[in-house]
């Protein structure tokens, strides 16, 4: 049993983990391993949003950011996804990830200007990214074998972990939080540069993307998941999505994951926004809502037992205030952390 906090970064701790050091989960869970010379990683959302049919001018951008994301400097792995927001938009987020930090900031001084520096009639475009020191961020998988999202671009994978199958495991597997409570600090402020506008959020915001793969089930245990399990997941997620901000929850998104054609595949994932890693948690162990996606995947696991294929996992990352850039054009005022600040006037 290994700890999910890798050596070089365990420190003596000022604050103790949830479970005592003899506690043993009830199943396997793994966490992605960085090379230890790996200080940084990088998470960026580039959305482009537009109601009813897909413009020329959304099918361009996403042409253009996928070439992009092929040229020097470009991402060592991102995928796409789809959603509409709740002001009926459709967004279509491409995710890219590095864990280079040099290479991303060159790479990304041209990428934000083709992005956001440009009007495109018809559209909107957004950029949400994280650049997170490796002790701000946690991941945790139900199997191995297919690593998603920011695992892509580790070294390798765990071997069984300890910290996981608790209230609490989530922030035991961050690596400062040995030492740190992350409690959030300052307010969202909205900064205009032209037509663009930018989020400073608080230090210590909190982004999750929790995610799903039904693509390896067979007859009765995908028409368990899609029946059973599902929509209880949409309906919390539609509830962050409508009513979050009361709780803490700045934006959330329901995507569907598009395969390389542009067809929606059998993968899904939960990206959200939180002031703070504690109402993330609050939310995760008592709100109603998370209380019955919790309950409906324990019944379709203890119904399954082993034999499950459904493949779930989640990256979670504690952001300093430095550490974040929100950046949008065009975009109506619900899109991502602009939801944050409290009037977005013309």
């Amino acid at each position: 049993m290994e700890s999910a906090i890798p050596l070089h970064l365990e420190t003596q701790r000022t604050r103790h983990k949830r479970v005592p050091d003899d506690y043993q989960p009830p199943y396997p869970s793994f966490v992605a391993r960085y090379k230890p010379a790996v200080g940084r990683v990088v998470m960026a959302y580039f959305g482009v949003q537009y109601r009813g049919a897909t413009p020329a001018a959304a099918t361009e951008a996403l042409a253009e950011i996928a070439g992009l994301f092929a040229g020097e400097g470009g991402p060592s792995h991102w995928d796409r996804a789809h959603y509409v927001d709740q002001a009926g938009h459709a967004n279509i987020v491409s995710v890219a990830y590095w864990d280079d930090i040099a290479r991303f900031d060159a790479w990304f001084v041209r990428a934000r200007e083709a992005w956001t520096g440009k009007h495109r009639d018809g559209i909107g475009t957004f950029i949400e990214a994280l650049r997170p020191t490796v002790a701000r961020h946690e991941t945790l998988f139900s199997s191995l074998g297919r690593p998603e999202g920011v695992a892509v671009i580790a070294d390798g994978m765990s071997g069984e972990v300890q910290e996981h199958a608790y209230w609490g495991g989530m922030r035991d597997r961050i690596p400062l939080s040995q030492t740190d409570p992350m409690s959030p600090g300052g307010h969202p402020e909205l900064i205009r540069d032209g037509a663009r506008l930018r989020v400073q959020a608080n230090d210590n915001l909190c982004l999750i993307r929790s995610g799903q793969d039904w693509s390896d089930t067979e007859a009765s245990e995908r028409k368990l998941y899609l029946d059973d399990v599902e929509p209880v997941l949409r309906e919390g997620m539609d509830f962050l999505r409508d009513d979050g901000l009361a709780i803490g929850c700045y934006a959330n998104r329901y995507m569907q994951v598009l395969s390389a054609d542009g067809k929606a595949s059998e993968k899904s994932y939960g990206q959200s926004w939180w002031k703070s890693l504690a109402a993330l948690e609050r939310w995760a162990e008592s709100h109603p809502t998370h209380v019955k996606i919790f309950g409906a995947a324990m019944k379709y696991l203890s119904t399954l037992g082993p034999s499950a294929k459904l493949r779930l996992y989640h990256e979670v990352t504690v952001a300093a205030a430095d550490e974040q850039f929100f950046e949008y054009l065009n975009c109506h005022p619900k899109t991502g952390m602009l939801a944050a600040v409290e009037t977005v006037t013309a």
